[in-house]
């Protein structure tokens, strides 16, 4: 079995040594201390609903733009300088590691990234090779300089969690249901662990890298979590997750974890670890807190109410924030990404509705 790489020692990060970049609101308010106004940022800001965006896209495909690392701060910038959101994440997908692993794919326009070939047995396991971000990703920790040299804000570092990137190597690409995936996890289990355990090993090796080399925060995105139940997330999937946030506790950034229609497992889920807690838009804000306890949270509007008239979109946004009654710990942001379509004047828009709510007390 390869267990990926084992985590770096831990290094003086950028973001760890800048007293005054770690008084942003945004940073302040994972650590649930008060601020002067509820911090915002979208999930997917830098991408297909800015104009900008999808000019440099006729020029490169997303996987040219995450391995130019000037092109790939530009674009990472664009929402920033556009929107007045309080955070920049790092554009990049979720599966940009796994090319490190030896794994072969692409990005389909329309339907997301497909595998060459799924990772289906023991020995397709054991072929993965152990994750080196140096060398796998060095355009993209390059990037990540460049953002922190330009940004007014701090920067999220981001990888995708080991179930969600279970699920696109064993199905070979999106899917709804997964039954690849849950059929490996009971029939085989052996091999279901030895996966999970090095994919766990290359998201604490990318995630340590990412904040060595400027990132902020970090998010982990467990997009297809919620079609777990809560026994198979808390036997098969908890404790790995468990190792993960143990693996990054030492980085001196805050972390946020992130899953998709987790209601039904939201407090395993923050058991697992995280300073922050995303919370989707199926979900009341303030059940939400109730559920994931002493942490902060993140979320939770329905992206899209965007597509539809101002006036849906004010009214829910004013609800989420009444939700929250201006407790410290909130962080504004959609409950999944920007979609497809969106006014990127209506996200201006939204920033300046939530900054204008007020301070938290």
């Amino acid at each position: 079995m390869t267990s990926g790489a084992s985590p770096s020692p831990a290094a003086a990060s950028p973001a760890a040594a800048s007293p005054a970049r770690s008084q942003a609101r945004f940073l302040r308010a994972l650590r649930r201390e008060p601020v002067d106004a509820t911090p915002v940022w979208f999930m997917r800001q830098a991408g297909r609903a800015l104009p900008e965006y999808r000019a440099v896209r006729e020029r490169a495909t997303l996987l040219e733009i995450t391995r130019d690392p000037a092109l790939c701060a530009e674009v990472t910038l664009q929402p920033v300088r556009r929107l007045g959101v309080d955070a920049a994440i790092l554009f990049a997908d979720i599966t940009t590691p796994l090319a490190g692993m030896g794994v072969a794919f692409d990005i389909v326009e329309g339907r997301g990234p497909v595998i060459e070939h799924p990772v289906r047995t023991s020995a397709d396991v054991a072929a993965l090779r152990p994750f080196e971000p140096e060398v796998a990703v060095a355009p993209l920790l390059e990037a990540i300089g460049l953002i922190r040299g330009a940004s007014p804000v701090p920067l999220i570092g981001f990888a995708g969690a080991p179930f969600t990137l279970a699920c696109y190597l064993v199905e070979g690409g999106p899917s709804r249901d997964f039954p690849r995936t849950k059929a490996l996890m009971h029939a085989e289990p052996e091999t279901w662990a030895a996966l999970l355990d090095h994919l766990v090993g290359a998201t604490i090796a990318y995630l340590r890298a990412q904040a060595a080399a400027g990132a902020e925060a970090v998010q982990v995105f467990d997009s297809w979590v919620g079609g777990l139940s809560p026994l198979d997330y808390e036997r098969r999937v908890w404790p790995h997750m468990r190792r993960l946030f143990d693996g990054i506790a030492d980085l001196g950034v805050p972390s946020i974890h992130f899953g998709v229609a987790t209601a039904g497992i939201l407090a395993l889920q923050a058991s697992a670890g995280g300073d922050a807690i995303g919370l989707d838009w199926r979900i009341a804000l303030s059940h939400g807190r109730h559920l994931v306890g002493d942490r902060a949270v993140q979320g939770n509007l329905d992206p899209t109410l965007l597509l539809g008239p101002w006036e849906g979109t004010e009214e829910a946004a004013r609800w989420v924030l009444e939700e929250n009654d201006r407790r410290p710990g909130h962080v504004f942001n959609l409950g999944h990404g920007v979609l497809p379509g969106t006014d990127p004047d209506h996200l201006r828009r939204l920033v300046e509705l939530v900054h204008d709510h007020g301070a938290s007390r």
